[in-house]
C-alpha cells in the first residue's frame, strides 16, 4: 500500500517572524486587544511592561513608550509556547479601546520588531502548528460571522471539533478498508476470493451510509452559514412591496398604489427557524417609457438570475395571464419557482397550498399576513431545510464538494467489485478527497484563499 504523509503548507520565509495586529473589531469600544505572537514576544513585553508576566496569569500594568512616556494601564497575559492559540509565544494587551490608542499600542509593537498580521494569520499559524485543523481553523471565522443563534451554535460545533471528528472517524473507516484491498492484491497467487470473504461490498456500503448522514448534516450547515437569495417578481401592484415588509417584520418598502413606486432593488435579511433568508424586493414589471423605471426593470431581470428561489406574485382577483406567463419564460430554469397568489383578503378566500401542473401555488395576503407561515415553510423545504438541529456542524461549500467527490468514488469502488485494482485505486482517491476537509492534502493555494478572507488579527 502507498503511504501518504499529511502534507500541510511549509512554513514560508516569513511565517516565523513575529507578527501584531489588533484584535478586536475596528471603532471605538471599552476594551481594545493587541495580540503578538512570535519568538520576540518575550522581548516585546519586556520593553512595554518592564517585564514578562507569568503565564496565563492576567497582570495590571503600565504600557510604556520607549522614552518611558506612559501609553496606556491595562491588562497583559502571556501565554507561553506550546500552549497558545498559535503554538508560538502569545501576549495580548488588553488597553482601552480607542481607535489611536490601539494604533499607538500596536505602532509600538512594530517598533520593536514585530510586523502587521496577514488576515488570518494568527489562525493560519494555528492550523500550521497542529493546535486545530482546517475545518476547525475555517470555523473560527463562521463563528465570528454567524448571522443567527442556529450558524452560531453549528459554527461552534464545528470549532469544537465535532465535524472534524466524525471525518476522521470515515477516515479510519476508508483506511482500514483499503489496506485490506490493497493486501489482496500482494497474493493474487491465493486461490481466495478476498473481496466476498473480507465483506468488503458490506463494509463498503457500511461507509456510503455513514457518509450521507454526514453529508446532511453538513448540508444543513452549509444553508445556515450561506443562506438563501429570495427574489420578489411580478407585475406593478401586486404586494411585492407588502410581503417584504411581511416577511421582515418592518416597513422596509414603501407601498402605494401608485403603480412603479419601487424603481430600484430593496435586498433585506431575515431569519425562518434560524436559516438566513436575503429577500429582495424589485421593480414591478411592465412595458414603461420612464427611463428610471426601465433602470430597476433591468436590475431585477439581472437580479432574478442570481436567485435561488424566485416568488412570482400575482393579484389573485385575476389570476395567472399572458403577462405571467412571459414573466416565468424569462426566468432560469434552474431557478425555484413558487406563484404567490396575494390578495386573497379581497376576493375572501382562506390561505392554502397547491400543487397544479408541476408547480406550486400559495394563496396568501401580504396585507393581513394570512398564509405567510404556508410561504415561509415552503421556503425552507426548497431550501433543504430539517426541523432538527441537533448535531448540525458548520460547513462550506469545499466541504460539501469533497463528500461529494467522495461519494462518488465509493460508488464506483461499488460497482468494481470484481476488479481489486479499480476498487483500490477508488479508495485512494476517496481517502484524499476526504483528508482536505481537514487539511491532511490541501493545496498551498487553497489554503490562501481561505485565510485571506479572515478578519486582521485572528
Amino acid at each position: 500500500m502507498q503511504k501518504h504523509s499529511p502534507r500541510k503548507l511549509s512554513k514560508s520565509t516569513n511565517s516565523t517572524d513575529t507578527i501584531a495586529a489588533i484584535a478586536t473589531a475596528s471603532g471605538a469600544g471599552g476594551i481594545g486587544v493587541v495580540r503578538i505572537s512570535g519568538d520576540l514576544t518575550k522581548t516585546i513585553a519586556t520593553h512595554i511592561l518592564g517585564h514578562c508576566p507569568a503565564p496565563r496569569h492576567a497582570a495590571y500594568l503600565d504600557f510604556k513608550q520607549a522614552n518611558g512616556d506612559l501609553i496606556d494601564r491595562g491588562i497583559a497575559i502571556f501565554y507561553p509556547n506550546p500552549h497558545s492559540y498559535t503554538g508560538e509565544d502569545v501576549l495580548e494587551l488588553q488597553a482601552h479601546g480607542g481607535t489611536a490608542l490601539m494604533q499607538i499600542l500596536l505602532a509600538r509593537c512594530i517598533a520593536l520588531g514585530a510586523r502587521q498580521a496577514e488576515p488570518g494569520e494568527f489562525t493560519r499559524r494555528a492550523y500550521l502548528n497542529d493546535k486545530i485543523d482546517l475545518a476547525q481553523a475555517e470555523a473560527v471565522a463562521d463563528v465570528i460571522n454567524a448571522a443567527t443563534v442556529e450558524a452560531a451554535k453549528s459554527a461552534v460545533r464545528s470549532l469544537s471539533g465535532e465535524f472534524s471528528q466524525r471525518i476522521n472517524a470515515l477516515l479510519l473507516k476508508l483506511i482500514d478498508l483499503r489496506m485490506f484491498v490493497e493486501a489482496c492484491l500482494d497474493f493474487p497467487e491465493e486461490e481466495i476470493d478476498f473481496i466476498t470473504q473480507g465483506r468488503v461490498a458490506e463494509k463498503l456500503n457500511a461507509i456510503v451510509a455513514e457518509l450521507a448522514s454526514v453529508f446532511a448534516k453538513a448540508k444543513q450547515g452549509s444553508l445556515l452559514r450561506e443562506g438563501i437569495n429570495v427574489v420578489l417578481v411580478g407585475q406593478p401592484n401586486v404586494g411585492k412591496s407588502s410581503l417584504m415588509n411581511q416577511l421582515a417584520g418592518e416597513e422596509i418598502a414603501i407601498v402605494t398604489p401608485i403603480a412603479g413606486t419601487t424603481r430600484d432593488t430593496i435586498k433585506n435579511a431575515i431569519q425562518i427557524n434560524g436559516v438566513p433568508l436575503h429577500v429582495i424586493d424589485t421593480a414591478g414589471l411592465r412595458e414603461t417609457d420612464d427611463e428610471v423605471e426601465k433602470f430597476g426593470i433591468a436590475r431585477t431581470w439581472a437580479i432574478a438570475e442570481t436567485a435561488h428561489i424566485a416568488l412570482l406574485l400575482v393579484d389573485a382577483t385575476h389570476g395567472i395571464g399572458a403577462a405571467e406567463k412571459s414573466i416565468l419564460e424569462r426566468l432560469p430554469q434552474e431557478t425555484h419557482k413558487i406563484w404567490v397568489h396575494n390578495k386573497i383578503d379581497v376576493v375572501n378566500e382562506n390561505p392554502f397550498v397547491l400543487e397544479k401542473d408541476q408547480a406550486t401555488h400559495i394563496y396568501i395576503s401580504a396585507k393581513t399576513g394570512a398564509g405567510l407561515d404556508l410561504l415561509k415553510n415552503h421556503l425552507l423545504k426548497l431550501a433543504g431545510y430539517q426541523n432538527n438541529s441537533e448535531g448540525v456542524f458548520m460547513a462550506r461549500a469545499r466541504h460539501l464538494e469533497a463528500l461529494t467527490q467522495v461519494n462518488a468514488h465509493l460508488q464506483f469502488a461499488s460497482n468494481q467489485m470484481s476488479a481489486a485494482e479499480l476498487v483500490a485505486e477508488e479508495l485512494r482517491l476517496a481517502q484524499e478527497a476526504l483528508s482536505s476537509i481537514t487539511g491532511e492534502f490541501t493545496p498551498d493555494d487553497l489554503l490562501g484563499e481561505i485565510f485571506s478572507k479572515f478578519c486582521i488579527g485572528k
